[in-house]
């Protein structure tokens, strides 16, 4: 069993953690009940500005600091809003300061810093000693303090850090762009780690844009979506009631129906524009007032489609990015469910499993073990790591991006099931299907195993239990559930708005080879370049596995090079104890006489060509960053000369299917498939 993961635990604490912490236990004091009076806030603020002015002008000559009496400086107060308005954010003076703790979570306006003092009356002010204050009234401890306005304009964050509370800049645009969502992902990861970090003392995250409404609740909602078990209209309810009247801005509201693949329900209002607000809309000229904190930019449209008309390609990016910590810690999980040693931070090498070259030698496997047989889709490797907070697709360069899809576990209720998967580690590739007679195109993840579920490492048992297990535990509840939601009344969550499908990948008894590359592949609605042979009894195998068998098309062998231009000079390269080594006396030539030079820097797939002894550039490898191991080439190499073709590969299966072993386990697996698809008829 492999031991709990915190997604939120990073692998080495900051450094300053300890100094953050400390310096909070100095600074807190009991709460007091006492709230300064206008006056003595006044007296308090002229001192301070004094002390300011007199620090800003070092030398020894007297400063005169007008100190007009205290009864006509609030009397003042009445005149601030004609003369100040357009230093101070628009609506800020009259937007309510903060909303109700959500967890451990205050919704909060922008505190102005200090400086700002001499444009507000006393009893509008909002600084960070205020927030410090009014918190520690209420009974609550600041550690954190998350910023998402566009500008660093409002205030020092190093007020903050003085007083032992950390600050976090999340630079967000207001205007009619939600955040992107790398912001979210670093928000959610920010919160999630600050509150994994609580020890003793309960600690409070202050989270503001300009106004704490729409930035703020969009950021909000997006955490309580994936912390909680709930719905987008109940998460947007509960911020909504901590900070009336919650996300006034119908563009964010759909946005996150969006992101979540959830319907709108007709009933959901979006709330009219707070008076503070409106009444802010225009200056004194009457000329419109750019919203929130805007530097100007144009700001892209909400729900611009770019997949519209667009060809899917392998080569695709998909997902978004994820803090690199964030990144590290799931690295560390997947190292510890295969059973391997943790890598290099910021150096870790992809470890999933990778076939080797059919040649004649390793032929004799298939006679010596009992094996299975797969279709080798030319589609791109990812492994999959499902979670609470999202699902992360992993690379070939072992760096991670979170998709929105949903997994139920198996045994839930119909409609949305209370319990999602929670660190399961799958292995497939991703693949595009294209429809012969419309070219409509739909990208496919076909998962072929399972290396952990539930943060339990499955991976010392035989593949045919994980392969079993795959179905039983992801693939069925997910389809049971979709199902469900489709036929009911409300089907207020739409799989068919997910990025990609999910299936499991079948494989067969040895004994359908010849139909699988005779029928089967010609009728795939993606590309297929040969066989994958697996080992039913085998466990799942990090990184090389000598007995994980790949027969390809012989055109379609390749080796990939890294290819780089040295003035005139072609070269290529392999690597050799994570080094590079250059291929004397190899040569590559591109089709459609397309330049050499933009391929340099470049991973590049090639076949060999036999009878002019060449390689053949097919395609950059856009997933790869380093190129084929020299022992690779090799086995390749092996595989090309020993030239095993179709018709040499169903020979020597029609023999190996005679043998004692097989003839004994097909006669019994055909019998259990029967029985399996009967009892499903039924």
């Amino acid at each position: 069993m492999v031991g709990t993961m915190d997604l939120n635990a990073s692998p080495q604490p900051e450094e300053d953690e300890d100094t953050f912490e400390r310096h909070l236990e100095e600074a807190y004091t009991a709460p007091e009940e006492r709230i300064e009076t206008a006056v003595e806030i006044a007296r308090r603020e002229r001192e301070e500005r004094r002390q300011r002015l007199k620090r800003e002008r070092p030398d020894d000559r007297p400063v005169h600091v007008s100190q007009p009496p205290v009864h006509d400086q609030l009397f003042q107060i009445k005149n601030f809003r004609s003369y100040d308005k357009n230093k101070l954010p628009p609506g800020w003076l009259d937007c309510p300061a903060s909303g109700q703790e959500i967890g451990c979570i205050i919704p909060s306006k922008v505190p102005l810093g200090e400086f700002f003092n001499d444009y507000i009356a006393p009893g509008k002010r909002y600084s960070f000693r205020q927030v410090i204050h009014q918190q520690r009234v209420l009974g609550r401890k600041l550690g954190l303090v998350i910023d998402l306005t566009n500008t660093s304009r409002y205030y020092q964050p190093a007020d903050w850090k003085k007083e032992g509370i950390k600050h976090v800049k999340i630079q967000c645009k207001g205007r009619d762009s939600v955040p992107d969502n790398e912001s979210v992902n670093y928000f959610v990861y920010e919160v999630s780690q600050f509150l994994s970090r609580q020890k003793h003392s309960k600690k409070y995250i202050l989270v503001h844009c300009t106004h704490g409404h729409n930035r703020t609740g969009y950021m909000i909602v997006h955490y309580l979506m994936r912390s909680l078990s709930i719905s987008v209209t109940q998460a947007i309810k509960i911020f909504a009631e901590a900070r009336p009247p919650g996300i006034y801005k119908p563009d964010y509201i759909d946005a996150l129906y969006t992101f979540y693949h959830e319907k709108k329900p007709e009933m959901v209002m979006c709330p009219s524009t707070p008076e503070w607000k409106r009444s802010s809309e225009f200056d004194l000229n009457g000329e419109a007032v750019p919203d929130e904190d805007d530097d100007g930019g144009s700001a892209a449209p909400l729900h611009e489609n770019n997949e519209i008309d667009v060809v899917m390609t392998n080569d695709d990016v998909l997902g978004d990015s994820i803090p690199f910590d964030q990144q590290e810690s799931l690295r560390q999980f997947c190292y510890q469910s295969l059973k391997l040693a943790v890598g290099v931070r910021g150096n870790s090498q992809f470890p999933g499993s990778h076939p080797v070259s059919l040649n004649r030698d390793n032929l004799q496997l298939l006679r010596q073990r009992y094996y299975y047989a797969t279709w080798k889709a030319d589609g791109t490797r990812y492994m999959m790591l499902i979670t609470v907070d999202g699902c992360y697709l992993i690379d070939r360069n072992f760096c991670f991006r979170r998709v929105q899809m949903r997994f139920p576990c198996k045994h839930t209720n119909e409609g949305l099931a209370e319990k999602t998967h929670h660190f399961t580690l799958l292995d497939g590739e991703m693949i595009i299907d294209t429809m012969p007679d419309s070219q409509k195109q739909e990208r496919r993840y076909l998962i072929y195993d399972m290396m952990a579920i539930n943060q339990v490492s499955v991976i010392e048992r035989p593949f045919n239990e994980r392969w079993k297990m795959l179905e039983k535990e992801v693939i069925e509840p997910r389809n049971y559930e979709r199902q469900n939601i489709y036929q009911s009344r409300n089907p207020y969550y739409r799989y068919d708005l997910e990025p990609f499908r999910v299936r499991r990948k079948d494989f067969w008894l040895l004994s359908t080879v010849t139909k699988l590359l005779k029928e089967f592949i010609p009728r795939l609605s993606h590309d297929a370049d040969g066989l994958i042979f697996q080992g039913w009894d085998d466990p799942y195998v990090p990184r090389t596995h000598e007995g994980l068998l790949k027969w390809k098309y012989p055109e379609m062998n390749s080796v990939d090079f890294l290819f780089e231009m040295d003035n005139d000079r072609q070269l290529l390269y392999l690597y050799e104890r994570g080094k590079k080594k250059l291929m004397e006396g190899n040569r590559v030539v591109f089709k459609d006489d397309s330049d050499p030079a933009s391929y340099s820097g470049k991973i590049v797939e090639c076949s060999w060509d036999s009878e002019e002894d060449v390689w053949v550039c097919m395609r950059i490898r856009t997933d790869k960053s380093t190129p084929n191991d020299f022992n690779t080439y090799k086995k390749v190499m092996r595989s090309i000369r020993d030239n095993i073709t179709e018709d040499i590969l169903l020979n020597e299966i029609s023999e190996i299917i005679r043998l004692p072993m097989y003839a004994d386990r097909i006669r019994n697996d055909s019998k259990a498939h029967h029985h399996t698809n009967s009892a499903r008829r039924r």
